[in-house]
């Protein structure tokens, strides 16, 4: 085999390319599908960031360091 050809693998010899119309529905599909995600991104709400960061405490989260 040479750099220059690609294996080709199917199940019971069935073809592994889409031709015609199963591949139009199937890009068709997909082209909805990131129309929907496309357009969920841009209607995402975004909450503000506060106006200031707050640290918080975790009890019994104490470690001491050793140098």
């Amino acid at each position: 085999m040479t750099t220059n050809e690609q294996l080709e693998l199917g199940f019971n010899g069935m073809q592994t390319r889409i031709y015609g119309r199963r591949r139009e529905q199937r890009v068709a599909r997909a082209q909805w599908w990131f129309a929907r995600m496309r357009e969920a991104v841009e209607n995402a709400w975004v909450e503000p960031a506060s106006a200031r960061a707050e640290q918080g405490w975790m009890p019994g989260a104490h470690r001491e360091m050793s140098v």
